[in-house]
């Protein structure tokens, strides 16, 4: 008899085997390619569960440098909102939460921005992207479409994430998130934010790629829990002093 657990495993890996072929990867590292070859820095933005994808993205061991994560917080970090608004159940609907992080943020015109938001439709991402996008930035989006089909949209422009982006990146999960039915109803064990970290991972490996077929030596961090960790990592910091957050 298949355990539950085993039939999670296999519908992940289905999944991850049918995002290696998505020619979109291509497209969104290009792009990344682009960024980083004229000094620019490539900001990722996640809310809920998806920030922890924005973290793939933004300074890690193995990624790339010139990166920075935006999140909600920052509305308190940088924007001078109170710690209390942190606890607002709607906060991610609120497109005013945008402006405030956006406003706010060590952009520049030759930067990047990635999106990421398994629904696709809430205030503050649908209006950070209209922002981005108003502001002449490329965008490369991770979302869900099957999500994103099924639901409406929350922002009062109508428009969804996968709307304004100039990659969508799928993740594959479904309506719901979760792929394993309960049988009162419902559903348990989730795959989004597996199958979005792979997309990032996969988009970051093609851009050192790229990097490396220009001639040019990747901007990549080494691990701060190896030797040479943090010396390796502060010299290449310092080629955009000012630009890159990672105390928060």
């Amino acid at each position: 008899m298949t355990s539950n657990a085993e039939t999670y495993v296999e519908h992940v890996t289905g999944l991850m085997r049918d995002i290696q072929r998505d020619p979109e990867i291509s497209r969104a590292a290009a792009l990344f390619t682009e960024t980083i070859a004229r000094g620019g820095v490539i900001h990722a933005f996640g809310s809920g569960h998806s920030e922890a994808v924005a973290m793939e993205i933004a300074g890690r061991a193995g990624g790339l440098v010139p990166t920075n994560r935006l999140a909600l917080r920052d509305i308190v970090l940088y924007g001078g909102a109170p710690r209390d608004e942190l606890d607002r159940y709607d906060l991610e609907r609120d497109p005013a939460v945008a402006r405030t992080i956006l406003e706010h943020a060590p952009v520049q015109e030759d930067d990047l921005f990635v999106i990421i938001s398994n629904s696709g439709v809430n205030g503050v991402v649908v209006e950070l992207a209209t922002l981005v996008k108003q502001r002449g930035h490329s965008l490369v989006a991770i979302t869900s479409r099957a999500h994103s089909d099924a639901v409406p949209p929350r922002h009062p422009s109508g428009r969804k994430l996968s709307d304004l982006a100039d990659v969508v990146l799928d993740n594959r999960a479904p309506y719901g998130d979760s792929v394993l039915p309960l049988p009162d109803g419902g559903a348990t064990a989730a795959v989004s934010t597996i199958t979005s970290a792979l997309l990032a991972q996969l988009v970051v490996t093609e851009t050192v790629d790229n990097l490396i077929e220009a001639g040019q030596v990747p901007p990549v961090y080494l691990s701060a829990n190896v030797p040479e960790g943090d010396a390796h990592n502060l010299k290449l910091e310092a080629l955009y002093a000012g630009r890159l957050r990672r105390s928060a």
